[in-house]
Protein backbone atom coordinates (compact mmCIF):
# COMPACT_ATOMS: atom_id res chain seq x y z
CA UNK A 1 0.00 0.00 0.00
CA UNK A 2 1.38 3.59 -1.22
CA UNK A 3 1.49 5.90 2.01
CA UNK A 4 -0.39 9.11 1.15
CA UNK A 5 2.35 11.37 2.78
CA UNK A 6 4.08 13.24 0.89
CA UNK A 7 7.38 12.94 2.23
CA UNK A 8 9.44 9.66 3.13
CA UNK A 9 11.58 8.35 6.59
CA UNK A 10 14.63 9.67 6.12
CA UNK A 11 14.13 12.65 3.76
CA UNK A 12 15.71 15.91 4.04
CA UNK A 13 13.51 18.82 4.26
CA UNK A 14 13.28 22.14 5.17
CA UNK A 15 11.12 23.72 8.28
CA UNK A 16 8.94 26.37 8.01
CA UNK A 17 7.51 26.23 11.67
CA UNK A 18 4.01 27.98 12.72
CA UNK A 19 4.08 30.25 15.87
CA UNK A 20 4.51 27.13 18.06
CA UNK A 21 7.64 25.96 16.85
CA UNK A 22 9.47 29.51 16.33
CA UNK A 23 12.95 28.41 18.44
CA UNK A 24 13.48 26.16 15.68
CA UNK A 25 16.96 25.98 14.57
CA UNK A 26 17.39 27.09 10.44
CA UNK A 27 18.77 25.10 8.09
CA UNK A 28 17.76 20.95 7.09
CA UNK A 29 15.73 18.42 9.13
CA UNK A 30 15.08 14.64 8.72
CA UNK A 31 11.86 12.93 8.65
CA UNK A 32 12.42 10.32 11.39
CA UNK A 33 8.88 9.17 11.65
CA UNK A 34 5.58 8.66 9.72
CA UNK A 35 2.19 10.38 12.19
CA UNK A 36 -1.31 9.64 11.42
CA UNK A 37 -3.27 12.92 10.29
CA UNK A 38 -4.14 15.71 13.07
CA UNK A 39 -7.07 17.08 14.40
CA UNK A 40 -6.99 19.52 11.32
CA UNK A 41 -6.57 16.81 8.34
CA UNK A 42 -3.39 17.17 8.27
CA UNK A 43 -0.31 14.61 7.91
CA UNK A 44 2.36 15.01 10.55
CA UNK A 45 6.31 14.22 11.12
CA UNK A 46 8.56 13.85 13.48
CA UNK A 47 11.70 15.19 12.49
CA UNK A 48 15.17 15.97 13.62
CA UNK A 49 17.68 18.78 12.94
CA UNK A 50 21.37 18.01 13.50
CA UNK A 51 22.23 20.52 15.87
CA UNK A 52 19.48 19.14 18.56
CA UNK A 53 19.11 16.53 20.45
CA UNK A 54 15.22 16.01 20.68
CA UNK A 55 12.85 15.46 17.83
CA UNK A 56 10.09 17.61 16.31
CA UNK A 57 6.68 17.36 15.26
CA UNK A 58 6.10 18.85 12.21
CA UNK A 59 3.13 19.50 10.12
CA UNK A 60 2.71 18.72 6.18
CA UNK A 61 2.13 22.22 5.88
CA UNK A 62 5.26 23.08 7.13
CA UNK A 63 7.66 21.20 5.42
CA UNK A 64 9.53 21.86 1.65
CA UNK A 65 11.66 19.35 0.04
CA UNK A 66 15.07 20.66 -0.47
Amino acid sequence: MVSPHKCLIGQTVNYRPSERGQDAPPGNYHIIGLLPRGQDGMFEYRIKHSDEVHERTAKESELRGV
